[in-house]
């Protein structure tokens, strides 16, 4: 999510903090200047307009280039870094990147080892990873790989590139690795509500959740999380719907031109379908749309029915 979804999220509330999309490291480090365009809110004491911190996420494997682009993003005025090794895209595992890195735990700490010494100790430093590449082989020698380097937080996705989306997430391994390191363990996958939220907790241990595309499914999810942790029923947001998404795209409009503008409000209702049963039925026709305008049209007429 960039920082227009970020920015809406944070509106809405109940998180602690986001992530950043990463940025990619490939032959060059990343300029101060580029850490600032694509994460605004480090102009901003890394944080969003409604005081979220939001924490710069890199992804690459070179080591010396990864350190240089993260003290650059100090400079730009990032306060956390946070390390992919869990990106299961070919694309980016076919470049060097995210998980296919999860085969060379010596690689893993190379890089988390450089980029800890090359930013100040008030930056927290932390990784994403999956249970492994293949396969699950490599799991603890991976999370050793990185406790070694000075890492401080460690987000598992429980499943393997392999499993890519898969269900189930297995829970049960990121409990393994909790009751083996020091580490900040941050459970991730398959949480999408209070139920999911408090099975993942009795199996894992962890006190700490990463939710992805189940914040985009229900932009509500973690203000929805915290009411049902309290007693509290949860409302169905069907009419917050309509002046969320308004707002949205006006957001969206700000920075980015008709064509982008649709193209992410299309992949949005793509996921609002899985919370929105009305989005689900009328997921063709809005993915027809030719424009923004009619698309605005569609949604507030389906959504005030």
């Amino acid at each position: 999510m960039d920082h227009t979804m970020r920015e809406l999220l944070s509106q809405i509330g109940g998180m602690d903090y986001l992530v950043s999309e990463f940025v990619r490291v490939t032959q060059y480090s990343i300029p101060a200047t580029t850490f600032k365009r694509l994460v605004p809110e480090n102009k901003n004491k890394a944080q969003t307009a409604y005081h979220h911190p939001v924490h710069t996420q890199l992804l690459g494997s070179n080591a010396e280039l990864m350190a240089e682009s993260a003290f650059n993003a100090v400079k730009a005025g990032a306060t956390h870094i946070d390390v992919n090794f869990g990106c299961p895209a070919k694309r980016v595992n076919g470049h060097g990147g995210g998980s296919i890195l999860l085969q060379s735990p010596n690689t893993l700490y190379d890089i988390m080892h450089a980029i800890r010494h090359a930013v100040p100790t008030s930056v927290t430093v932390s990784a994403k990873i999956r249970l492994g590449y293949e396969d699950e082989a490599l799991l603890f020698d991976n999370v050793a790989a990185i406790e070694d380097a000075g890492t401080s937080k460690l987000t598992i996705h429980g499943r393997t590139k392999k499993d890519g989306y898969k269900p189930p997430a297995r829970w049960e391994k990121i409990g393994e690795i909790k009751d083996r390191t020091k580490m900040i363990v941050v459970a991730n996958g398959d949480i999408i509500d209070a139920a999911s939220l408090l099975k993942c907790q009795a199996i894992t241990g962890c006190h700490h959740f990463m939710i992805g595309r189940g914040s985009l499914n229900n932009p509500f999810i973690y203000q929805d999380l915290r009411e049902a942790m309290k007693g509290n029923a949860v409302e169905n947001h069907l009419n917050d719907l309509p002046a969320l998404f308004t707002g949205y795209t006006k957001s969206l409009q700000e920075d980015y031109d008709e064509v982008a503008t649709l193209g992410r409000l299309k992949q949005w209702c793509g996921h609002l379908r899985f919370e929105f049963d009305i989005i689900k039925e009328n997921l063709q026709t809005l993915r027809r749309c030719t424009s923004v305008n009619e698309l605005s049209e569609i949604m507030t007429k389906i959504t005030q029915k």
